[in-house]
């Protein structure tokens, strides 16, 4: 039986961008209305190899404090090769009843010779506007 590869940390780095979209959210909806955050994600490489992203680990956190925990193969249904000196974009939602909240979580990567690595998402607040009437109550539903 063979060791398991040590996990790498590339030099990979993550930023996203949150956006509240109110077009698509539904105040009214149940006890406490349901939120729709829109979050842009930007992968880049800074390092000298190749890395695909082959999964993704969440931790979600709603304004109530619930946690859940999310994982999955790829991001948004793709597996995508982040070449040196490459950048990735793209983005997706969440919905929420209870804010503010948090996200974070990590990328599971792969190189070419098949090592494992693992590139950090920095925590991101999921927060409505000013103005905007507050959410209570629990729950969420990521897509």
């Amino acid at each position: 039986m063979s060791e398991p590869l040590d996990v790498q940390e590339p030099d990979l780095r993550v930023s996203v961008e949150v956006r509240f979209r109110p077009d698509h959210s539904r105040p009214d909806q149940g006890p406490h209305g349901r939120w729709l955050f829109q979050y842009v994600i930007r992968i880049e490489n800074h390092g000298g190899e190749s890395w695909q992203v082959t999964g993704r680990e969440w931790t979600i956190t709603d304004g109530a404090g619930q946690v859940t925990q999310v994982a999955g193969d790829g991001v948004v249904g793709q597996t995508p090769v982040i070449a040196p000196g490459g950048v990735y974009v793209y983005d997706s939602f969440v919905t929420m009843e209870a804010t503010p909240g948090t996200m974070s979580g990590t990328y599971l990567l792969r190189d070419a010779w098949g090592h494992e690595g693992r590139a950090s998402i920095p925590e991101f607040v999921l927060a409505l506007p000013p103005g905007t009437r507050p959410g209570g109550g629990t729950g969420r539903t990521l897509n």
